[in-house]
């Protein structure tokens, strides 16, 4: 096994184990549903808006992006993936996805064909339904995203953005010490947030004079957990880690 992919694989387990026990043999049908690797610099679009699909993609490195667009331009982001999740394996049963999927870092991907899931859930029927919770957790996030565009002040908004991302980021070694990389641009987190680029920036900067987090040079670093929970009223639980102990 490659490097990329005994990262990737660990990464994903990392967080399957969030949800549930995944044993031994559980453990090597996962390593064997990838069969390639691949790069891509920010800005690619991997996965196309109607594109058919015969394998899903699991993020190694690097962020993602799903997005929609309008025929004027107009975009909407609707979620954003980090390493160790499954970008599409919705499209295992959709084969078809509703919306574009693009790198906002340098990303190294895996690939697992649909053929080998379907085959691996068959032979390995709690795998499967650990991977099922995995792609209601990513409804969940969605819903939370719906959420926050909709009823979320910036400064809420924001402030359970960075909770959310530290949580996401943590089984999967890339947080620790109220701190994480989030190699973003203020564009990315403003169409991230629903905010113009102006707004983003006084949001950024409120929360910094409350004390409560400080984004800077492409990093998080939080200062009050408790502060920026209670202003974001961030509750967890959505995010399925039922063996969480934190």
């Amino acid at each position: 096994m490659s490097p990329i992919a005994s990262q990737g694989l660990a990464r994903l387990l990392a967080k399957l184990r969030c949800y549930d026990r995944i044993d031994a043999a559980e453990e090597a049908a996962l390593a064997s549903l990838f069969t390639a690797e691949a790069s891509h610099a920010r800005g690619a679009v991997i996965i196309r808006d109607g594109q058919m699909l015969e394998a899903s993609t699991l993020l190694v490195s690097g962020f993602v992006s799903r997005f929609k667009d309008l025929a004027d331009g107009r975009r909407q982001a609707l979620e954003l993936s980090v390493p160790g999740d499954f970008v599409d394996l919705h499209s295992f049963t959709l084969k078809r996805i509703d919306h574009d999927i693009g790198c906002l870092s340098p990303c190294r991907v895996l690939i697992a064909p649909h053929a080998r899931i379907r085959d691996v859930v068959a032979e390995f029927p709690h795998l499967g339904r650990v991977l099922w919770l995995n792609t209601t957790v990513d409804a969940a996030l969605h819903r939370e995203r719906i959420m926050s565009l909709g009823a979320r002040t910036a400064p809420e908004r924001l402030a359970h953005f960075v909770c959310e991302t530290y949580l996401r980021l943590v089984p999967v070694g890339l947080a620790r010490d109220n701190a994480y990389d989030l190699p973003l641009t203020q564009a990315d987190l403003a169409e991230l947030m629903g905010l113009s680029i102006v707004h983003m920036n006084r949001t950024v900067r409120d929360l910094r004079e409350r004390k409560l987090a400080v984004l800077r040079n492409r990093q998080v670093r939080i200062e009050d957990w408790d502060g920026l929970v209670a202003l974001a009223q961030f509750e967890k639980t959505y995010l399925g880690h039922h063996r969480d102990q934190g």
